[in-house]
């Protein structure tokens, strides 16, 4: 009975580090701002297709509306109530986007905002987008409720109210954000809102959360509300199923708080992913792509089954949150394709990619001045819709890196080749390498200011295959280049350094 008591909770448990998506599924992406809508029409049409195994949307709840017509990304990340309703669209449409993209396939993951409410300087009134008043002044949120005494303005120990040191782990806790109202977490009350806001949308059917600003909130606090998360909805999900935690801990050493704290709750965001990715495909400080070889944990990375890994995030794509100047977008796309090919060929960790919006860059003294721009959006504020073109890209400012053939086929690959471990690792002393997964995958990448001409050991069994950064297997051949194995699992690789995507990668679901 104790065994099998033990094998209850460990199942359970499980769930809070498990996706919960659907087998062979292993990538996640971030539509970030996008309509609820649009992320239902992508699921149908894109996502479950081409094997994504979720999304993150951007919170759904209520927030306050800031400069209206022009309002910045970041008034997402300011709650009013919790309440679903936003730029997204209203409650009906997110419940209609999780059963749609559920029945296609594709799980929803939900960015919750539960460290805090609005800042300080909100002020007051019903600018918010279900037009619920609050007070920021006096702490009044009446659509919750919050008071006064549900924050922690009392419990921090600075002057002004700040966080003003970050070797100092309980003024990171307990005092406010870049002005954010705390709350008190501690308070079973505040918890219990927190809780009945979360386990709404696990009856809705969402598959899990990344809970933002985790650094800033006491693991025990975190840990006693996912404590009252309700099983997932049984419509969607196997019976006992619990939700998929990841928290945003920025940990790049040197700090009070470690990305360790938060291992029992459920898996953390590794920002020394792409912040040192980012550093090698620049080849900056000396760096090699050749160093690779031992990428993750020998790396000084967490260990693999707590991470949850990215190129960039909306964060810092914007030059915000961890890994400056060095991090990789879409803004510099050949190198950005190459640091994505790389993170979904090699097995470390959960991965999830980004999809972001264009908007126009003032860069002042090396700050991007327009880095709050939100949203592609109309004349009234409201946001566009995701077009797509007749190539497939998008349209209408959005740049979904994620319907990228180079990505969405690497997507693809790392769903052929999970749970196959990395061999056949093979480096010119440099920038040029390539690597199995088992006899499922390779991947061949030259990032060097030469050619690449070698015969290598694929691992792969004879036959013919299409490399899927340049085409697809299509109609059964290739629309871009083929690739020939041997029977000794040999074949020859010709990469020029010219070339926009310096990376050939095969596996055995592109093999004619």
């Amino acid at each position: 009975m104790k065994a099998l008591l033990l094998l209850t909770f460990v199942g359970l448990a499980w769930g809070q580090w498990h996706p919960n998506a659907h087998d062979g599924r292993h990538t996640m992406v971030h539509l970030f701002e996008w309509r609820w809508v649009d992320i239902a029409a992508e699921c149908e049409r894109w996502l479950g297709p081409n094997g994504f195994a979720g999304v993150q949307v951007s919170p759904p709840n209520e927030n306050i509306v800031i400069n209206s017509p022009w309002r910045p990304w970041w008034e997402r990340y300011q709650p009013i109530s919790y309440n679903l309703c936003s730029r997204s669209g209203s409650d009906s449409e997110f419940r209609d986007m999780v059963h749609r993209c559920n029945n296609a396939g594709v799980r929803i993951y939900v960015d919750a905002i539960i460290n805090h409410m609005c800042g300080d300087g909100g002020g007051s009134g019903t600018h918010a987008t279900c037009g619920s008043y609050f007070d920021a002044g006096r702490r009044e949120f009446s659509a919750v409720p919050y008071s006064s005494v549900d924050f922690n303005d009392g419990k921090c120990g600075t002057s002004s109210g700040q966080i003003e040191n970050y070797n100092d782990k309980y003024q990171v806790r307990d005092c406010k954000l870049v002005g954010l109202l705390d709350l008190a977490l501690e308070k079973d009350y505040v918890r219990g809102k927190i809780a009945g806001f979360l386990n709404n949308l696990i009856d809705i059917g969402v598959a899990g959360f990344r809970f933002d600003a985790s650094k800033h909130m006491w693991p025990g606090d975190i840990q006693d509300i996912v404590g009252r998360l309700k099983n997932l909805n049984s419509q969607y999900f196997p019976s006992n199923s619990k939700a998929f935690i990841f928290q945003e801990v920025i940990d790049l050493g040197g700090e009070a708080i470690s990305a360790s704290e938060y291992f029992g709750i459920g898996r953390v965001t590794e920002f020394k992913f792409g912040a040192k990715l980012g550093e090698v495909v620049r080849k900056w400080n000396g760096q090699k792509m050749s160093y690779l070889h031992n990428w993750g944990e020998g790396w000084g990375f967490m260990p693999t089954g707590n991470a949850l890994v990215f190129v960039d995030n909306h964060d810092n794509q914007r030059g915000h949150g961890a890994g400056g100047a060095s991090i990789l977008t879409f803004w510099d796309s050949r190198v950005y394709k190459i640091g994505t090919a790389f993170t979904l060929a090699h097995p470390y960790g959960f991965t999830r990619i980004m999809s972001s919006y264009r908007w126009d860059r003032n860069f002042v003294n090396g700050k991007d001045e327009n880095d709050w721009i939100g949203p592609p959006a109309n004349g009234d504020g409201s946001t566009k819709p995701v077009t797509i073109n007749s190539d497939d890209t998008c349209g209408n400012g959005w740049v979904c890196e994620h319907r990228w053939r180079q990505i969405k086929n690497m997507v693809i690959f790392r769903n052929a080749v999970t749970g196959h471990d990395l061999t056949n690792w093979w480096d010119n002393g440099s920038n040029q390498i390539a690597f199995s997964r088992g006899n499922r995958g390779f991947i061949v990448i030259n990032n060097d200011d030469w050619a690449l001409d070698a015969t290598l050991q694929t691992g792969l069994p004879a036959g013919t295959y299409c490399d899927v950064i340049s085409g697809n297997l299509s109609g059964g051949r290739c629309t871009g280049a083929q690739i020939s194995v041997g029977g000794d699992g040999r074949a020859f690789f010709q990469i020029s350094n010219a070339s926009e995507d310096p990376v050939v990668a095969i596996h055995v679901n592109a093999k004619l």
